[in-house]
Parts: structure tokens; C-alpha cells; sequence
């Protein structure tokens, strides 16, 4: 509120540019407020992969402003800058190889990001920039010059209060600020750029709308309940990565803000000079996009990462080279996931697993939400709807399946709960703003809060998994993290008051958008330490911020059973993809109410292609276990489903990718086609890796969807029916209830397993098909990873296999990708579908890596030029080559 006080006009800052100083790591100096009269600090760095930083900070505060501790995975490895001009008023940086220069001006204070001449980005060019420096309270201070200027200009008390500087009202909350204003803000402006995309999580499109005229986007994490679609209010999540993309180049910034903050963004039309000699060349000038972007947070420092491309995966890489990439996860989760609120007992449990056999369903999870619990005691089991829980383990274990069960944050307050007693013995809440634990009502009730912001705390949490001490737990029993924004029944906005204190007596309203982040990471790390560091875990959390990726997986909280959020399911998940998080999805089906059974078939189409895919759904609605809604749906379902099933080879694949390289697995279309302005702005179908385009069907009785297909260089087939798409552009695809339109791109190798199994585990010596779907060179390329899809064996001992597929000369091979990797298989592959085959051949030979040559049995089919070979028994751990001829 306060800085939306401040307008855009010259700044009020200036640099002391006799104040710099370089060392190898930095260049610092120091700006001045020409009014008030305080200090900062500026530090620049540049981070080798086309990454700069920036940091300003009070040079003398008066006691050290909160840092963003544990995001960063490690203090990033610096270059050097020099400086290559410095004079009046202007200092200019360059990096080492001169590629990129930053140009600071003195008065006002400003910076310029160039990249070969061409200005990228420039800071505080609005005069934006916003410091409040920490002030003794106002009975506390001694009459300076300075606060006597302050109290005439802010003329009476009320006005103070007005503005909240040392007190603020939220309704009957009253928000105490024990150190007083300290809010921080700066704006951004990316020349040439009218298309962003970023800040998660909102129930919003993927395209980031201008805010001049209404609402900011704001990042603090809440628990909403039934989310309104097109809503700019921060719900359960915060990633403070915003994207920039132009057909040339794509560049981020990256605010390292934990407290609450909110982003304007404003684009406009600027006339480009372009430098020339003669006044008739000076009347071409050009329109050319210009968008501002502003952040403003409540608390903390200024500490923000420009990304500099230059294109989207090179800042996906910078990006995860700061906070991380998104964890490996275990093979069966990314099978399907049974879930509801609540499965009644044990046999509840049995009889929806048996169900699944009998209509020969696959899936790999089943969940209990908070009713499994003593009375929503964590760590514990309803002892007479779950009398057993280790035998009802064993039962999902003999049935190659796992168990998911809830663990919140909150604890309900009770002195015979060893949880509630131990924590409260060792002062492990979050406390109050008077030094008691912080009471809040939550599921069990009135509640206290375990603050994982102390990495005490988190070692004592990740202990409560051991399976000695977390009672009828097994290793197949994994976790979900819910209500952890947090969320507090009857608190301000139903989360936390931000006068609450954590760990080194910093308030909630520092560390709020950490809360969630720190919990999954506690968590993740109980289940890797009950396995004394084996095994993979696999944790869902609600609540997230950047580097969540590292502790598992994220959904997008309690969605409704209505068309409208199917449909923007899709830019949400984009958004969260692109902000590192690959591991995300939404509840299928919808939390909240009933969804139709064509609603609930076209959802369950749309999240078998999607990263994490679990059925959800809320107490009061009915029960929706796949097979309740006629045989005609069950069948769909099913086969929905066993898509999934036959193409995780794929989907683990790119999660190894994403895992290796940062890249997403699920992407919008501009990631994939960087140059084609009509793919910027498409949010209703989407690639899975490079190599699949998924359009789900999210209109009610639709007969056609409009399907963007990139061209012209490219070729499009069918994924189904093998069959090249004659026209590109925009077409109009017909589809019925069976399924949704999924392309394979021309210059992909797919691989998959020939059928499904009853779970992923079933599904281990199943042998793989390869879909080689042609370019217009008649060339094809594509992986397969492959490892035990449960240890960390891939990581300590180097066991796992790369191999890559290339169809080049009517030759397809099989090569190792990565040689430092091995493991064996006794899989193999046994069919290979060309797609786009021109012609019949006359014979086709395999030759494996003995020299052994064979013919191979093939069909051609005239209709859709696809050529399939069969029985193959080619080993996916060898060396081979297939020859057409």
C-alpha cells in the first residue's frame, strides 16, 4: 500500500560511484536517498551461465534484515567484471567476454542490461526502487533532523496508523510489527518483450495480463478453498521466477523474496530510435513493445537473479543451476494415484484395490487422507477403522502396490500425544508474538505449529519416519504434506499472523512463503534417512516455493468438479512447470462437487498426460472409483489409464531429463518453437517432451477441437493411427468420448512397453516398442532411461542405462548415451513402428553387436506409410542396427 504511494518518475537514489570497489567476487557502491539520507548497499556479480545478481541491502542497518536462507543450493560460482568506462556520472561493467555490459547511471540511479549492444533490461528506469531502511520505534527515538522532517511531512499519527507502518488491522487481527516498515521494491524493464509468462501459483491464463487496471499478482500462499478462476490472489503456492520471451530471446528474473509480494506488470509501445544519418530515415521509427514489471515485498532485502537466456531452456538450466532440479522420483509414482477424503477402514482399502483388478484397471497408489488418524494425530491410526495397518500393507505389497498417507504441519494440542509433548518439551513451535506457542485452530482442532524453519526441528521431524518409531509404517508407505501454507482455520486469511516468531526470532511475515518448502524438505528427508539413504522418497506437498522441485511433487490444491478448471488445469501446470517444478498435476475429476461422467472421462484423458496423476475427491461428494459410472465410461477410463501405463518408458525418460538437464516435461508450445509468434500465447494443449502434442478436450458433448499445429518445417502423425497430418497450421480435428487428440512430431523416437500391467512394478520385464516417427529428412531421434526406478543406486553406483535411438539412411540404431552408466536388463524390443516410411521395402536385417545378422518380419501399410517390424528380441542394454532396404 505504501509503495503503490510511490509513482513512476526520476528517482529519488543516487550512486556514489567513488564508493565502488571490485574484487573478483563483486562490484560494489553505495546509493543515497537524497531526502532521508540513508545508505544502501549495491553488490553486482555476474554467475557463470549467463546469470547477474543483484543485491541491495542497508550498508548500517540496524539489525540484519532477513536473507533467504537454503533456496540456493550453493553459494553460485562467480566471474569477474571489469570495469571498461567509468566518468562522470556513468560506470560501466563488462563481463569477460564482453558479451553483456551493465551500464549504472549516478543520478537518478539506474541500471542497463545490454547483450551485445542491445539494451535487455534496465532497473529502477521508473524510479521505482523502494527501501525502508529499520527505525527504533517512534518512542524510542532521539529528534534528528531527519524525523523531524519525517513528522512534518507524515503531518499526524493517524496517518501513520493509516499506512500500517508499525501496526496494521486485518478485520479483528491486529498485526504488531515489532521492527517496523521494511519494505522493499524495484522495477524492471524488458525491451521488446509483450509476452511473459511465470510468478505461480495462480488460477490464471498462462499469459501473464497487464495489472494496470486492477489487481497485482500476488505471491503468498494461502489456503483457498474452491480457488475462483482468472483470479490474481496468490493460492497455495509461490515460485517469484517471471519469464520474458521475444521470437529472438527468452530472459527471467528471479526475486529471492520469502515475504508476502506482489508483482504489477504494465506493457506498452515505445517508438525505437534507430540510429541513422538522414531525417527521412529518422521518420521510420517503430513501435516496439515495452513491458515494466514491478516487485514489491513486505520485508527482506533486494536480492534478484536476471537470467539472461538466451533461450527458454538455457533459463530453465540457470534456474536449476541456483535452486536445483526437480528430483528423480520413484517409478511408481508416476503411476496412477487413487485418493479421496476419506477411504472408511482396512477393508474399504481392500475392496477398492481388489476393484481395480476385477475391471483390470491398472494403478500403483492408494491414499488415506486426515480420518486414517487417532482423532488427526499424525503419526497415527484410527484404532478401530485401521486395527492392522501393517497387514494391510503387506496385502498393497503382495500386490506390487504403496500407500500414501497425510501428514500435516499443524499438531493438536494434547499433552498424552508424544508428538505434541516432545515438541512442546523442546520448544519446536512457532510462537506468539509474547513468547508463548502460537495456537491456531486447525483439523484436530486447537493446534500448535512445528516451525520448520529450524533445522533442529527438521532433523527431529525426519526422525518421527523411522519405521521404529512411526508405528505400522512400512517402506511402502509414502507421504503427502497438506495445510501447510500453513493454514490456520481461523486465523487472518486463514494462514498465520505475521507477528508470529521463528527460529532466530525472525517473524512469520519473513519466512511465510518458506513454510511449506521447509516441511516437504523435512519430510523427504525422513524417508531417505529410514532407509539409511537408499531408497528414493516420494512426498506431495500443497505449499511450495523455488527449489520445492529437489523434495518431490506439487498439485494445484482443492480444484471443483467443473469444466472451467480442467481447462485452466493446463496453463496452471504450464506455469508451474516452467518454474522448475516438472512434478506437478491436478486432481482429476475435480476436489470439489460431483463432475459428470464425460467431465470426469475427459479428465481422466487429460491427466493421463500429465506429469502427476491422481484421482481426488472431497468428503461430501459421492464416491468415483473409475469403474462407478457405466461400462461404456469404465472402458474409456481404462484405456486412459493403460495409455499411461504403456508410455511411462517416455515419461520417465524426460523426467530424467528433467532431473539431468532442468528441462520440463510438461511445456508449452513457444518453449518448443521459440521463433513462431502464434504458438506465444497457446494454453489449451501442450507438448510432453519434444515429441508429443497433447490437446485436451475441455468443452462439454465437443465434436471438434481447433488444434495448433507448428509448421511448416515440421511433420505431424497421429499417435494412434500412425497417420501423417496432411495440413499444419490451425485445423479442425474431430474427436469423440474414446480419447483426445495426441500428435507424435516428425524427428522423435518414442519408446513404450507393448501392453500395461495391473502396476508399474508389474510392468518390469514387459518388453518396449519404439514409435520412429520421420522428418522431412526422413530422419528420427529419441532415448530411453532405464534404471531399478526405486534406489539411488542410479546416482552412487552409476547404475542405470542411457541409450539413444537414431533412424538415419533407413538405419535405425541403438547406441549408449552415456557410457559412465550401466545396467542390465533382460528387456527387450520387440517392435519398432516407422512412421512416414515412404515406400514399401523388400527386405529389412537386424544386426546385433556379435556381428549376427537376421532377417526381420515386417508389414507395410499403403494407407498410412507406417512400417512395422515385428519380434524383434533386440536387447535394449546392446549395441544394434536395424537395416531397411
Amino acid at each position: 500500500r505504501r509503495q503503490k504511494l510511490l509513482h513512476p518518475g526520476k528517482s529519488l537514489y543516487q550512486a556514489l560511484l567513488d564508493s565502488v570497489t571490485l574484487s573478483d567476487e563483486n562490484v560494489k557502491f553505495q546509493i543515497i536517498h537524497e531526502r532521508h539520507k540513508v545508505l544502501l548497499q549495491v553488490e553486482i556479480c555476474q554467475i557463470e551461465g549467463n546469470i547477474f545478481r543483484l543485491k541491495i541491502d542497508e550498508a548500517a542497518p540496524l539489525k540484519a534484515r532477513y536473507k533467504v536462507p537454503d533456496v540456493l543450493i550453493k553459494e553460485p560460482t562467480t566471474q569477474r567484471l571489469f570495469i571498461s568506462q567509468k566518468e562522470a556520472g556513468i560506470l560501466v561493467l563488462s563481463s569477460v567476454n564482453e558479451d553483456y555490459k551493465l551500464q549504472v547511471t549516478a543520478n537518478p540511479f539506474q541500471i542497463e542490461l545490454q547483450s551485445k549492444g542491445e539494451t535487455v533490461l534496465s532497473m529502477n528506469s521508473n524510479g521505482l526502487l523502494y527501501f525502508e531502511h529499520l527505525q527504533p520505534p517512534p518512542s524510542d527515538r532521539k529528534p534528528t533532523a531527519e524525523n523531524k522532517e519525517e513528522a512534518a511531512s507524515d503531518s499526524s499519527k493517524e496517518k501513520q496508523e493509516d499506512l500500517g507502518l508499525w501496526q496494521e488491522k486485518f478485520g479483528s487481527f491486529l498485526d504488531m510489527k515489532a521492527h517496523g516498515p521494511s519494505s522493499v521494491g524495484m522495477d524492471f524493464s524488458l525491451h521488446g518483450f509483450d509476452h511473459l509468462y511465470g510468478i505461480p501459483q495462480h488460477t490464471e491464463a498462462l499469459l501473464l495480463k497487464n495489472t494496470s487496471d486492477g489487481d497485482a499478482y500476488r505471491l503468498y500462499n494461502l489456503d483457498i478453498f474452491g480457488h475462483k478462476i482468472h483470479d490474481k490472489i496468490g493460492i497455495y503456492g509461490s515460485v517469484p521466477l517471471l519469464l520474458a520471451h521475444k521470437p529472438d530471446r527468452t530472459s527471467g528474473i528471479f526475486w529471492l523474496n520469502s515475504s508476502e509480494t506482489l508483482v504489477d506488470i504494465s506493457t506498452k509501445a515505445v517508438a525505437e530510435h534507430t540510429p541513422s544519418g538522414s531525417a527521412a530515415e529518422t521518420a521510420k521509427q517503430r513501435a516496439v513493445p515495452l513491458t515494466d514489471v514491478r516487485w514489491m515485498s513486505e520485508s527482506g532485502i533486494i536480492d534478484v537473479f536476471l537470467l539472461m537466456g538466451p533461450t527458454a531452456f538455457d533459463i530453465f538450466k540457470q534456474f536449476a543451476q541456483l535452486t536445483g532440479t526437480q528430483a528423480l522420483p520413484p517409478l511408481f509414482s508416476l503411476g496412477y494415484h487413487q485418493c479421496r477424503w476419506n477411504y472408511e477402514d482396512e477393508q474399504d482399502v481392500t475392496a477398492v484395490d481388489a476393484g481395480f483388478d476385477e475391471h483390470d484397471i491398472p494403478y500403483d497408489v492408494i491414499w488415506l487422507d486426515i480420518e486414517h488418524t487417532d482423532g488427526k494425530r499424525y503419526f497415527t491410526w484410527d484404532k478401530k477403522k485401521f486395527q492392522n495397518p501393517r497387514k494391510m500393507q503387506e496385502h498393497l505389497r503382495k500386490k506390487k502396490r504403496k500407500l500414501v498417507v497425510i501428514v500435516d504441519p499443524h499438531i493438536k494440542v494434547d499433552p498424552t500425544y508424544t508428538l505434541y509433548s516432545q515438541a512442546k518439551d523442546k520448544g519446536y513451535f512457532v510462537k506468539d508474538r509474547n513468547g508463548q506457542d502460537f495456537e491456531g485452530v486447525c483439523w484436530p482442532g486447537s493446534s500448535c505449529y512445528l516451525d520448520f524453519t529450524n533445522p533442529e526441528v527438521r532433523r527431529w521431524y525426519a526422525d518421527q519416519f523411522a519405521f521404529k518409531t512411526y508405528k505400522g509404517s512400512t517402506n511402502i508407505l509414502f507421504v503427502w504434506n497438506d495445510m501447510n501454507e500453513p493454514s490456520v482455520f481461523k486465523g487472518a486469511e486463514l494462514t498465520m499472523q505475521k507477528d508470529a516468531v521463528h527460529y532466530n526470532n525472525w517473524e512469520h511475515r519473513e519466512v511465510h512463503n518458506l513454510y511449506g518448502f521447509y516441511q516437504q524438505m523435512a519430510t523427504a528427508e525422513g524417508l531417505i534417512r529410514r532407509s539409511s539413504g537408499k531408497e528414493r522418497p516420494f512426498v506431495l506437498t500443497r505449499s511450495f516455493f523455488a527449489g520445492s522441485q529437489k523434495y518431490g511433487a506439487v498439485w494445484t490444491g482443492d480444484n471443483t468438479a467443473e469444466w472451467g478448471y480442467l481447462k485452466i488445469s493446463i496453463p496452471m501446470l504450464l506455469t508451474i512447470s516452467m518454474a522448475g517444478i516438472s512434478f506437478c498435476g491436478a486432481d482429476v475429476g475435480g476436489f470439489i462437487g460431483d463432475p459428470e461422467p464425460e467431465l470426469l472421462v475427459r479428465w481422466y484423458q487429460a491427466g493421463a498426460y500429465q506429469p502427476f496423476f491422481r484421482g481426488h475427491s472431497n468428503m461430501e461428494s459421492k464416491r468415483r472409483e473409475p469403474w462407478l459410472f457405466g461400462e461404456k465410461n469404465t472402458q474409456i477410463i481404462r484405456e486412459a489409464i493403460r495409455e499411461r501405463y504403456v508410455l511411462l518408458p517416455y515419461l520417465y525418460t524426460l523426467f530424467y531429463r528433467a532431473h539431468r538437464a532442468a528441462e520440463p516435461v510438461m511445456r508449452p508450445l513457444w518453449t518448443e518453437f521459440p521463433g513462431k509468434i502464434e504458438t506465444f500465447g497457446v494454453e489449451n494443449e501442450y507438448m510432453l517432451g519434444n515429441a508429443l502434442l497433447v490437446h485436451p478436450v475441455t468443452e462439454q458433448e465437443a465434436k471438434a477441437v481447433s488444434v495448433l499445429l507448428p509448421g511448416p518445417e515440421e511433420i505431424w502423425y497421429d499417435f494412434r493411427k500412425f497417420k501423417r497430418i496432411e495440413d499444419l497450421g490451425t485445423l479442425k480435428i474431430p474427436v469423440t468420448l474414446e480419447n483426445i487428440p495426441v500428435f507424435q512430431r516428425g524427428g522423435t523416437v518414442i519408446p513404450l512397453k507393448t501392453t500395461a500391467g495391473k502396476s508399474t512394478e508389474w510392468m518390469i520385464d514387459i518388453s518396449y516398442e519404439l514409435h520412429v516417427a520421420l522428418d522431412t529428412e526422413a530422419c528420427a531421434i529419441g532415448e530411453l532411461y532405464l534404471d531399478d526406478g526405486h534406489s539411488f543406486q542410479y546416482l552412487h553406483k552409476k547404475q542405470f542405462l542411457y541409450r539413444k535411438f537414431t533412424f538415419h539412411k533407413n538405419t535405425l540404431s541403438s547406441s549408449c548415451a552415456d557410457e559412465s552408466g550401466q545396467y542390465h536388463t533382460a528387456c527387450v524390443v520387440e517392435r519398432v513402428i516407422v512412421l512416414g516410411f515412404g515406400q514399401q521395402p523388400t527386405f529389412v536385417t537386424a544386426c546385433s553387436k556379435d556381428g549376427k545378422e537376421k532377417e526381420v518380419a515386417f508389414t507395410y501399410n499403403m494407407k498410412t506409410s507406417a512400417l512395422t517390424l515385428e519380434n524383434l528380441a533386440l536387447s535394449v542394454d546392446a549395441n544394434w542396427e536395424i537395416c531397411i532396404n
